[in-house]
C-alpha cells in the first residue's frame, strides 16, 4: 500500500512541474509574437518610405514632363500609371502600390496648388516605431505621431521651365 501512496505524491510533483514548463514555453512564445508583429511593423516603415521615394519620383518626372499649356499636376493617382496629357505612352509609376501598413491600395492624398494632387500619405493611424534616423529625404517623417503624418510629395523647384508656365 506503501507504493500506491508514494506514485500518488510522484504523480502531483511530475504535474507542478509540467504546469511550470507550460507556463515558461508560452511566456516565450508570447515574447517571440510580440518581438516578431515588431519586427514586421519595422519591415512595413521600410517598405512606406521605399514606396514613399517611388511616389514622389513618380510626382516629380509628372511634373519635368508637363507639355506647354499643359497641367502640371496630375488628377488622380491613376494618371500616374499612364500619362494622359501626351499621344505617347508614358510611365511615371509601374503601379499604385498598396500601402503595407494597411494593405490597401488606398492613399490620402495632398492637394497641388491649382488643381491636382502633389503628394500621398498612409491612411494608418497607428503610432510610427521609427521617431528619428530618418535620411535627408524623410526628415519631415521625423517625430510624427501617426503614420498619417508622413507626406511623400515632390515640391518642384523654381526655375525657369516652373515660371514660365505661371
Amino acid at each position: 500500500m506503501r507504493l500506491i501512496f508514494r506514485s500518488r505524491q510522484e504523480g502531483g510533483f511530475s504535474y507542478v512541474g509540467l504546469l511550470i514548463l507550460v507556463g515558461v514555453v508560452g511566456a516565450m512564445f508570447a515574447a517571440t509574437v510580440t518581438t516578431g508583429a515588431l519586427m514586421q511593423r519595422r519591415l512595413a516603415e521600410e517598405e512606406l518610405l521605399f514606396i514613399g521615394t517611388q511616389f514622389r519620383n513618380a510626382f516629380k518626372t509628372y511634373y519635368e514632363s508637363t507639355p506647354p499649356g499643359g497641367k502640371p499636376y496630375p488628377q488622380q493617382l491613376s494618371d500616374l500609371l499612364l500619362d494622359p496629357r501626351t499621344s505617347l505612352s508614358r510611365r511615371h509609376l509601374r503601379h499604385i502600390f498598396p500601402d503595407p501598413l494597411t494593405g490597401k491600395a488606398e492613399w490620402g492624398t495632398v492637394a497641388a496648388p491649382g488643381g491636382g494632387i502633389i503628394g500621398v500619405y498612409s491612411l494608418s493611424s497607428e503610432k510610427p516605431i521609427k521617431a528619428g534616423g530618418f535620411d535627408p529625404d524623410f526628415e519631415s517623417c521625423a517625430n510624427k505621431s501617426k503614420y498619417s503624418e508622413w507626406v511623400f510629395q515632390s515640391i518642384p523647384e523654381v526655375s525657369s521651365k516652373s515660371s514660365m508656365r505661371n
